[in-house]
C-alpha cells in the first residue's frame, strides 16, 4: 500500500533551485536511504515530506491519518522528568486503556449483566480488551527496557532526570521513544550520530524487524547496506531511483552511466551523419527533398544531454618528508582517565611503521583520551611509552578545537606556513573545494563538514608520517568519505584512528584493537574479521559455561586461598541463583503468553466474568515476573562486582 507520494516537488531560495521535479514514492513496507552531498538538500526534503516546511512547487499526498515519526539531526530529548517516565510517555493511549479496563472490571463486578447499562459496559469492555491486547498492552514495559537496553540505558538510568544527561544520550533517548511510539513511517535524519559500534548493530537489526516504512538519510554506509532496500539519490538539483542497498546502488549507478554515455554517443553519431548529409545535399536539386526530410528529422529528435559523472570531489593526499624507523610507537601496561578516575587499564599498543589501526570500544571507555594521552596532552596515570626513531606526529581532533574561528580559512592554514607562497596555499585549498572567494570566509561561520576539510587540509600540508585520526569521517557526505579513504590507503606512513564508521575502518584497518575497562586486545584483520572472532570468542564461552568448565581468574593480591574458595562458591551460587530466575521469567512469560491466548478464544471473549479472572491472573503474573527481574538485576550485579 502506497503511503505517501511526492511528485514534482521544489524548493526554491530566491532564483536558486536547491532542488526540483523530486518523485518519491514511500510503501507501507519501504526501506529508503537518501543519499547525496552535503548542501544537497536532503535534510530539507525530509522536513517537507514530515509537514514541518511547504515545498514551493509540486504536491506531496499521503494516506489518511498517516502517523509520521521524524527525528531531526542531534536533535535529543529536553524533559524535566525521569527516563522512565519519558519512555511511558510514548504509551499514553495504552495506559489510559489500561486504566479504563480497571474501571470497567470494578462497574462489571456491580452491575446486573443483563441491564442495558451492563451489556453497554460489557460491550465497551469487548472491544477495549481487543484493542489493548493488539497495542501490546500487557508487556509494553517490558518493551521499553528492553529499547532502552539497547541504545545501552540500563536500571540505573531509568530514575534520572533527561536533562541532567548528556547531549549524545538525550539524543538516543529521543531516537528511542520515537522507536516505542512505532509510526507507520519513520524519518531518520543521521541516527547513527552519537552511537557506539555495539549499539549500531542492536539498532540495524531492529529496524530490519520495524513494522513501518523507513526513509533514512545517513553518511554510514554499513548501516545503510544492512537496513535499506532502496536507494533515492539527490545530485545537481534532480533525484534518481535506484533498487537495492547502497553497495547495490553504487553498481547500479555505475552501470547506468556507462549505458548513458552509449546511448549518447549512439545519437551523436546519427546527429552527425544527418548534418553531413544535410550539408552536402541541400543545395543539389536531385536531393534537396531528401535533405529537407534529415533537416526536420534532426529539428524533431530529442536530443539527449551530455552524461554527466561524479560531482566535483575534493582530492586529498597525505605525503610525508621522511619515513619513520620500523618502531613506531610502544605503550607497555598503559592506564588512562582523569584525576585518578581510571577509565581503562593494562594497554598494550605496539605500532609498526605502515600499520593502520582501528581503535574500538563502547562510548566512554576512552579511545579519545587514550589518542591524547599517546600525543601527551593528557598524562598517562601509568605506563611506559616509548616513541621510535624519526616519528613525526599529525592529529585530527574531532571537535576541530586548534582551528581558530575569528581566521579565515586561507589565514588559517597560511599562518602555520607563512614561507609557503600564496598560490601554493590557494592551490592545497583548491583540492579540498575551497577556491575563490571561498578561502576568504570566516572559520566560525562553517558548517561542520566544511570545518572537516579545512582540518585535513592543516593535516594534508605538515607531510607528518604517524597520523592520529579521531573520528576523522564526522560531518563528511559519503563522497568525501571515499576521497578520504583512498588517500589514506595510499598513504605511505602509518596511522592510529578511532572511528564509529564501519565501512571506513573495513576499508582502511588492517588490525583492530578493543579497549576496554580491564585490557586491550589485538585483532589481526579488518572490522568484519574483528566481529567474526568476536562471535568465536562469545560461541566459545557460551560453550565453556554450558559445560561448566570456564576458569575463573584468581585476582593476584593479598587474598587467601580459602577466601578465594569461599568466594568461588559465592559465585557458583549466584549463577545458580541467576539461572533459576531466568527459567522462572520463561516460566512466567510463557504462562502470561497462555492466558493472553486464552482471552481471545471465543467462549472466554463472551464470558466478561471468565475474562476479568484471566486479566487478574495476568496481573499477578506481571508482578510475580517484576520481581524476579528485581531479584535478577541485583544477582547479576553482584555476579558482575565479584568477576571484576
Amino acid at each position: 500500500m502506497i503511503l505517501l507520494q511526492i511528485n514534482q516537488v521544489a524548493r526554491l531560495f530566491g532564483a536558486e533551485v536547491l532542488f526540483e521535479n523530486m518523485q518519491l514514492e514511500i510503501q507501507s513496507q519501504s526501506r529508503i536511504g537518501l543519499v547525496g552531498r552535503n548542501g544537497a538538500g536532503k535534510s530539507t526534503l525530509l522536513k517537507i515530506i514530515a509537514g514541518i516546511e511547504s515545498p514551493d512547487k509540486g504536491t506531496l499526498t499521503k494516506t489518511k491519518n498517516l502517523s509520521i515519526g521524524y527525528l531531526a539531526q542531534n536533535s535529543g530529548l529536553n524533559s524535566d522528568t525521569t527516563v522512565w517516565n519519558e519512555m511511558l510517555d510514548a504509551f499514553t493511549a495504552v495506559r489510559q486503556m489500561e486504566s479504563r479496563l480497571r474501571e470497567l472490571e470494578t462497574l462489571i463486578s456491580t452491575q446486573e449483566i443483563d441491564s442495558p447499562e451492563g451489556q453497554r459496559v460489557l460491550k465497551e469492555y469487548d472491544q477495549l480488551q481487543h484493542t489493548f491486547v493488539e497495542q501490546n498492552g500487557y508487556s509494553y514495559e517490558n518493551e521499553i527496557r528492553s529499547i532502552l537496553h539497547g541504545f545501552q540505558f540500563d536500571a540505573t538510568f531509568y530514575q534520572q532526570k533527561v536533562q541532567d544527561l548528556s547531549g549524545g544520550q538525550r539524543t538516543r533517548l529521543a531516537l528511542a521513544k520515537m522507536l516505542l511510539q512505532k509510526p507507520e513511517l519513520l524519518i531518520l535524519d543521521e541516527p547513527t550520530n552519537h552511537l557506539d559500534i555495539q549499539t549500531l548493530a542492536w539498532l540495524e537489526n531492529y529496524l530490519q524487524n520495524y513494522q513501518g516504512a523507513l526513509l533514512i538519510v545517513s553518511h554510514d554506509r554499513y548501516f545503510l547496506d544492512k537496513v535499506v532496500t532502496e536507494i533515492y539519490e539527490i545530485a545537481r538539483h534532480k533525484m534518481m531511483h535506484y533498487k537495492g542497498n547502497y553497495s547495490r546502488y553504487l553498481t547500479l549507478k555505475e552501470e547506468q552511466l556507462a549505458l548513458d554515455w552509449k546511448a549518447f554517443e549512439k545519437q551523436q553519431g546519427q546527429i552527425n551523419k544527418l548534418e553531413d548529409f544535410v550539408a552536402r545535399n541541400l543545395a543539389r536539386a536531385s536531393t534537396t527533398k531528401r535533405a529537407q526530410s534529415r533537416r526536420k528529422q534532426l529539428e524533431k529528435m530529442e536530443r539527449m544531454e551530455r552524461p554527466q559523472g561524479a560531482e566535483k570531489s575534493a582530492n586529498i593526499l597525505f605525503k610525508i618528508d621522511k619515513p619513520s624507523g620500523n618502531v613506531v610507537l610502544q605503550l607497555e601496561d598503559g592506564e588512562i582517565g582523569y584525576d585518578k578516575h581510571v577509565l581503562a587499564k593494562n594497554i598494550t599498543l605496539d605500532i609498526r611503521r605502515k600499520d593502520a589501526i582501528a581503535l574500538v570500544g563502547p562510548n566512554g571507555i576512552g579511545k579519545s583520551t587514550l589518542l591524547k594521552s599517546i600525543l601527551k596532552e593528557i598524562p598517562l596515570l601509568k605506563g611506559t611509552l616509548h616513541y621510535g626513531t624519526n616519528v613525526s606526529l599529525g592529529y585530527y581532533d574531532q571537535g576541530q578545537q586548534k582551528l581558530q574561528p575569528q581566521k579565515t580559512i586561507l589565514k588559517e592554514l597560511w599562518d602555520e606556513h607563512p614561507t609557503t607562497p600564496e598560490v601554493e596555499i590557494r592551490s592545497v585549498l583548491g583540492s579540498f573545494l575551497f577556491s575563490g572567494e571561498d578561502v576568504e570566509k570566516t572559520i566560525g561561520l562553517l558548517s561542520g563538514g566544511e570545518k572537516a576539510r579545512v582540518a585535513l587540509a592543516k593535516l594534508a600540508m605538515n607531510h607528518e608520517n604517524f597520523l592520529i585520526l579521531d573520528e576523522p569521517t564526522n560531518h563528511l557526505d559519503i563522497d568525501s568519505k571515499e576521497v578520504l579513504e583512498n588517500a589514506l590507503i595510499d598513504f605511505e606512513g602509518t596511522i592510529l584512528f578511532v572511528s564509529h564508521d564501519r565501512y571506513f575502518i573495513n576499508r582502511i584497518a588492517t588490525k583492530v584493537i578493543e579497549l576496554s575497562p580491564e585490557k586491550s586486545t589485538l585483532y589481526l584483520g579488518d572490522y568484519d574479521y574483528y566481529m567474526e572472532k568476536k562471535q568465536e570468542e562469545a560461541e566459545l564461552l557460551a560453550l565453556l559455561e554450558q559445560d561448566q568448565v570456564k576458569e575463573k581468574s584468581v585476582s593476584a593480591g593479598k587474598q587467601s586461598f580459602q577466601q578465594t574458595k569461599e568466594q568461588q562458591k559465592i559465585i557458583r551460587q549466584l549463577q545458580r541463583k541467576i539461572g533459576q530466575l531466568e527459567e522462572n521469567l520463561e516460566q512466567i512469560e510463557e504462562e502470561v503468553s497462555q492466558l493472553e491466548l486464552q482471552m481471545t478464544q471465543p467462549d472466554n471473549l463472551n464470558n466478561h466474568f471468565a475474562l476479568i479472572e484471566l486479566q487478574t491472573t495476568i496481573d499477578e503474573k506481571t508482578i510475580q515476573q517484576e520481581t524476579l527481574y528485581e531479584e535478577w538485576e541485583k544477582a547479576s550485579l553482584e555476579l558482575e562486582q565479584l568477576d571484576s
